[in-house]
């Protein structure tokens, strides 16, 4: 014992007492998915707080000389259920009615279901110092140690933290009983633990009225827990609105509920409100979860119960390598299909699972905000087979031979959520997202950090072929773009049941004038064929301005590939304008065939024979009534950019065609046009000087117009910018950007060669 306490005296100054404000990773490790309930249990380092599986710790250890590590290791209890309650592996007793906790037609709560062990390991020989031993030792090491582990045990954990902050979506308004709320001279003081209901003595679920300082239990859930409705009697009895649950109240708040306008509510004068029952909210902790923490637990096991019960069967788990599933951290699906199906193409294999361990051996200090190492763990994980293994029942005996019988430990990229959406104002939060938007999203992210290697993204690019053709003088244009993903409108004129689908459509139209039920609507099938076909077919352009007539005209532009990827991403649109301009998703199925012919929709260039568009610019627009002042730009955004290596001008477009809202967006709008023809060329505004041997017009690519013209704008108004306005390109990239809302299709298909 006397060398422990000498090895710990001798690292005392490395180990640290976690602050406010701290990131304390103990959910899950740095380099992998282990976590405290994986065999070799987590390793928090007592100086960094980052989090370390038994198979990594060395490797933190080697790199840092950091020697004290928290080891937490929780094992699975062995659940006993009542024939009267709900058990975590039983379905509900009654279908849950509403997305809510703690209210009728709510959900149930999952409780603690771990035994947790906790001692100080001590590198490289891993002596362990559990808190008994820390009890004999000198007092500045006992004392020291002692509030490192407390404060490490106590504090959120990062995955944790941000949960919490991504489901709280909904923000709670200030009650509009807040500001003069009553509160009656009763002489009551609550004291700062030891409460029960005071109608039937329960001892958790209990809200406090701040009016009166009645103590009583909560609304009981829809399975007969929770509590008996004393607080909600209470207020249908005395019309007093406010209540705050105990056990949430910290210095930063607490829950507050408003039975007057029944929802949870902020309450700016909480700690007056409290300190009139003699509570200190300055001293008090949290000893309950709160009502957003409950629902995050709650929606996760709902879930997993509707994944067990789809379609009324039960589903065969399957295990091995390439075979791990992803567990939903909240909405998360999106990311979860992306990075599937992303893992699945060898270019994102080689770049980050073939050289994972060249990756961690370069990772930076801090490897849980390294893109580069998020990335290769993801891909481990899902790849390896390592996490696609069946968990062990808590029931079966550890030492006895039988094999596992329970579902896969599977992989919750919590790390990786956070990293990837860190600053984005929709992947930063818990809602429902676009996989499509995602895809771009991270296929940009790649392209950022690829700029001096592999870059597996170029898997999916291709090359956009748009040639335009002035219908007076047959004269072309060429114009050529890269794209990631390839956009198929849906013909519902080539519905293939289309019969079928107008027999229903007569008689949803009689059930509704007769005033009955409407029957249930076939799904319109829509051959992939009618889908290329659509893509492939020439727009017209009904006020295209021609450089050979110098006049405007009519012309047809049709689309094609350059050049083809080896992996074609597919996006079906899906979703569509109905006449009043509302969103609207199409009901229809598409059977894609497993070979496709492309031949019809490759680019020819120009033909043999074929004249050209002069590449003259049109007139420019003379405005001398208005004044045109220069943009002004964020110099430091535009330094940013040029120290990264592009030119000034490219620099000065992105910061202003991004209206100056920060270097991330303006380093999407770069990425996004570094091929463009005038990626270099100097920033010139409509009806704004001109740069010598220039025109207005000259910094709006012609097929830009061209698509605004075609949405029924003359020349003139595609190309005037007038205050409040937005130019011809950024309009272009506006509508491009939200041409799909909600859930996108996509496929992703391999082809053979570019």
């Amino acid at each position: 014992m006397a060398e422990l306490s000498e090895v710990l005296m001798s690292v005392l100054s490395t180990i640290r007492v976690p602050r406010p404000g701290d990131r304390v990773h103990k959910d899950e490790c740095a380099f992998s998915f282990a976590s405290p309930e994986s065999e070799g249990g987590l390793f928090v380092c007592m100086n960094t707080f980052l989090g370390f599986g038994s198979q990594n710790v060395d490797r933190h250890y080697r790199k840092t000389g950091q020697r004290a590590y928290l080891h937490i290791k929780r094992t699975r209890r062995v659940q006993k259920e009542d024939d009267g309650s709900s058990g975590s592996g039983d379905p509900p007793k009654k279908k849950p009615t509403r997305l809510a906790i703690g209210i009728e037609g709510g959900f149930d709560v999952e409780q603690d279901q771990y035994d947790e062990e906790v001692k100080v390991v001590l590198l490289p020989d891993k002596q362990e110092v559990t808190s008994e031993d820390l009890a004999t030792m000198p007092d500045v090491v006992r004392e020291r140690v002692s509030q490192s582990m407390a404060g490490l045990m106590a504090a959120d954990s990062v995955s944790h933290t941000l949960q919490v902050q991504q489901w709280d979506g909904e923000v709670r308004q200030e009650s509009k009983h807040a500001a003069d709320l009553k509160q009656l001279d009763n002489g009551v003081k609550i004291p700062p633990s030891g409460w029960k209901c005071e109608v039937c003595d329960l001892q958790e679920n209990l809200w406090m009225n701040l009016t009166d300082g009645k103590v009583l239990c909560g609304r009981r859930y829809f399975d007969g827990s929770g509590g008996n409705n004393h607080a909600l009697q209470h207020f249908q009895q005395t019309g007093y609105p406010l209540a705050v649950k105990l056990g949430t109240i910290t210095p930063d708040g607490a829950d507050v509920y408003s039975y007057d306008e029944d929802d949870m509510v902020l309450d700016s004068k909480l700690p007056e409100h409290l300190a009139h029952f003699g509570i200190d909210m300055m001293t008090m902790e949290k000893t309950e979860r709160t009502m957003t923490e409950l629902e995050i637990a709650v929606n996760q096991r709902v879930g997993e119960w509707e994944v067990i019960q789809e379609s009324g069967t039960t589903l065969q788990p399957l295990f091995g390598p390439g075979l791990t599933g992803m567990k939903n951290l909240g909405n998360s699906c999106y990311l979860n299909s992306v990075m599937q199906v992303l893992f699945t193409v060898p270019d994102f294999q080689r770049k980050y699972v073939s050289n994972i361990d060249q990756i961690f051996a370069d990772a930076p200090s801090d490897p849980s905000q390294d893109f580069k190492t998020q990335v290769a763990k993801l891909g481990y994980g899902l790849l390896s087979g390592e996490y696609s293994k069946p968990a062990h029942d808590p029931g079966d005996d550890p030492s006895s031979a039988s094999e596992p019988r329970g579902d896969q430990v599977g992989i919750a990229p919590r790390m990786f959520k956070a990293l990837i959406g860190r600053g984005h104002p929709e992947f930063s939060t818990n809602r429902q997202q676009d996989a499509q938007e995602f895809l771009l999203h991270f296929i940009n992210m790649v392209e950022r950090n690829c700029r001096s290697g592999e870059n597996p993204s170029e898997a999916f690019r291709f090359l956009v072929e748009e040639r335009i053709v002035c219908q007076q003088s047959q004269k072309a244009k060429y114009t050529q773009r890269v794209d990631y993903i390839v956009q198929l409108p849906v013909p519902m004129d080539q519905a293939t049941n289309t019969e079928e689908l107008q027999e229903a459509e007569r008689r949803r139209e009689e059930a509704e004038a007769a005033g009955a039920p409407t029957p249930p609507a076939p799904r319109a099938c829509i051959p992939f064929s009618a889908c290329l076909a659509a893509l492939s077919e020439p727009e017209t352009l009904t006020d295209f301005w021609s450089s050979a007539v110098q006049t405007k005209t009519t012309a047809t532009k049709t689309t094609r590939f350059a050049s083809f990827p080896d992996y074609l991403v597919i996006q079906i649109k899906k979703f569509t304008f109905g006449l009043d301009w509302v969103p609207k998703k199409l009901d229809v199925s598409i059977d894609v065939p497993d070979t496709l012919d492309l031949s019809a929709l490759r680019g020819t260039g120009q033909q043999p024979g074929e004249e050209l568009l002069p590449e003259v610019a049109p007139p420019p627009l003379m405005t001398p009534d208005v004044e045109v002042k220069a943009p002004v730009l964020d110099d430091s955004t535009v330094s940013q950019l040029c120290e990264m290596g592009f030119p000034l001008e490219a620099c000065r477009k992105a910061v202003y065609y991004t209206g100056n809202t920060g270097i991330d967006a303006a380093m999407n709008w770069v990425m996004g046009h570094m091929d463009d023809p005038d990626f270099s060329a100097p920033l010139v505004l409509p009806a704004c000087g001109s740069a010598p041997g220039t025109t207005p017009t000259e910094t709006i690519s012609e097929e830009h117009l061209a698509t605004i013209v075609s949405m029924g704008f003359s020349r003139d108004q595609a190309t005037l910018e007038p205050k409040g306005s937005v130019t011809a390109q950024g309009f272009i990239e506006a509508s491009e950007s939200s041409e799909s809302c909600g859930k996108s299709n996509l496929a992703v298909l391999g082809l053979k060669g570019r």
